[in-house]
């Protein structure tokens, strides 16, 4: 066995690897974009053989592969075709998929990577040889009938979406909504300082905040959702330039009918397959979800690390845990490095969304969008940096984070906002001297007030009680 072998495609001869399930049109690709080594995301390509599966399952179900059209199967063909789609969808194949992301901005040359690998596969399965150029199974007449990559590319996209939103990040945002408000209500009784501008205010309770946070993560998840709708229509069955040339009426909807029922999303046809195959603006849009997203994971992770931070020189209210030394020159430093990763990885996914933007406004020109690779490729890593980034800040710093009562507790009585209880009493111009006075004397609010006998003992204890601060009043 040599090292290569030769293929051939419509522009002539190309030496392939020996042993690839690709061909020809794969090899080009990969010869034409050595620019990156970033390949498509395997979630991409699986979803990409999912396509090719329902595909196969429509045009098999409405008589076109075993028709009376050129090279019609057998039914067995069509058996291994679909097995061999199956295959690439259940990863089975991954590496065989080579071409650098930043392409063809219409993904033709991984439309045909699939193409080839699958039909060689399907070969392989009916004990074919399948480095023959003969294809019984063909890349384009079979694997690719009906279709065009301007319609399924972005169709895959929208289903590996979808599918990695549902699957990975949507659950990991409800584990960490759940832990949260497991520390709100463990954290209940705990009362501290609450700060606006950076500045002391009223007294809240620690589970308050920390309910803040979960319902901060509640509200994501619901974004997260509201991605998935973005992209739930499937420009399927527009073909090349949203006609539906050369493909069944009922093409599209029996497609998007099959990836529902094969991954429970309730995908659709798109409902104007000219606008479906030429505009990306519900991956946009579905982006800008994560985006917001990435925005409330940077805030909760921020506050965090503000409340831990010390451990005799910042608030340290909360103790997350000592994961590893923070310093090479500083012994005995720890630093809060999951909140910092957190920070990192919502700041790459805001980035990513200018790159989305920009790919959904300047890459659709009349009847294709012509960056398409690049917009899967980021829609996927942003998705899976943000799961996989929760999924750790959950394990490695919410599980063991731990109150700091003490720390809590004695900056209310010291905090000169506790004086505003005092406003329905003394006034507003009154409670702000007794504030002034407090911060030049260096004295507490009840100390000075009782000093000074503002209000009767019973009424001072009720009205500077802290707990009664953290709710409202009748």
């Amino acid at each position: 066995m040599t090292e290569h072998r030769t293929e051939r495609d419509s522009m002539g001869e190309v030496r392939v690897p020996a042993q690839a399930y690709y061909g020809a049109q794969t090899q080009r690709a990969v010869d034409n974009f050595p620019i990156s080594g970033w390949t498509l995301p395997p979630a991409l390509i699986h979803a990409m053989g999912a396509v090719k599966a329902a595909c196969a399952v429509a045009n098999r179900d409405l008589g076109k592969l075993t028709g009376s059209g050129k090279n019609p199967l057998t039914d067995e063909q069509v058996e291994a075709l679909l097995s061999a789609a199956r295959d690439v969808a259940n990863g089975d194949f991954d590496d065989q998929f080579p071409i650098d992301v930043f392409q063809t901005g219409s993904g033709t040359s991984s439309n045909m990577n699939v193409n080839e690998v699958i039909s060689n596969r399907a070969i392989q399965l009916l004990g074919g040889d399948r480095f023959s150029p003969e294809k019984p199974v063909h890349p384009n007449d079979h694997v690719n009938m009906g279709q065009s990559t301007n319609d399924t590319f972005p169709t895959a996209i929208h289903v590996a979406v979808a599918t990695t939103i549902s699957e990975q990040l949507i659950p990991s945002l409800t584990r960490f909504a759940d832990e949260l408000s497991n520390k709100a209500e463990e954290w209940d009784k705990i009362i501290k300082i609450g700060r606006t501008h950076l500045a002391d205010a009223t007294p809240l309770r620690l589970g308050q905040e920390f309910g803040a946070f979960a319902r901060q993560i509640a509200l994501s998840i619901e974004r997260a959702q509201r991605a998935v709708q973005a992209v739930l229509e499937l420009p399927v069955g527009g073909t090349a330039v949203g006609s539906g040339i050369n493909t069944h009426p009922e093409f599209g909807n029996r497609v998007s009918a099959e990836l529902a029922s094969q991954t429970g999303i309730p995908f659709i046809e798109a409902v104007n397959h000219f606008e479906g195959n030429a505009q990306r603006d519900g991956l946009v849009e579905c982006h800008g979800q994560l985006r917001a997203v990435a925005s409330t994971l940077f805030n909760v992770a921020n506050n965090i690390r503000w409340l831990g931070s010390g451990p005799r020189c910042g608030f340290y209210e909360v103790k997350i845990p000592d994961l590893q030394p923070g310093s090479s020159i500083m012994p005995g430093k720890v630093n809060p490095v999951m909140c910092e990763s957190m920070l990192q990885v919502t700041a790459r996914v805001m980035g990513n969304d200018q790159t989305i933007a920009m790919c959904g406004a300047a890459g659709g020109q009349f009847q294709l969008n012509i960056m398409m690779p690049v917009m899967g490729q980021t829609t996927l890593e942003s998705v899976s940096l943000l799961s996989s980034c929760v999924n750790a800040f959950i394990d490695f710093c919410v599980l063991e984070m731990q109150a700091n009562e003490e720390a809590c507790e004695s900056a209310v009585e010291k905090s000169l906002s506790m004086v505003t209880s005092l406003n329905p009493h003394i006034g507003y111009e009154k409670a702000s001297a007794l504030a002034k006075e407090a911060f030049k004397t260096g004295k507490t609010i009840r100390e000075l007030c009782e000093e000074q006998e503002i209000l009767p003992p019973d009424v001072l204890k009720e009205a500077l009680d802290p707990y009664s601060m953290t709710e409202p009043q009748a």
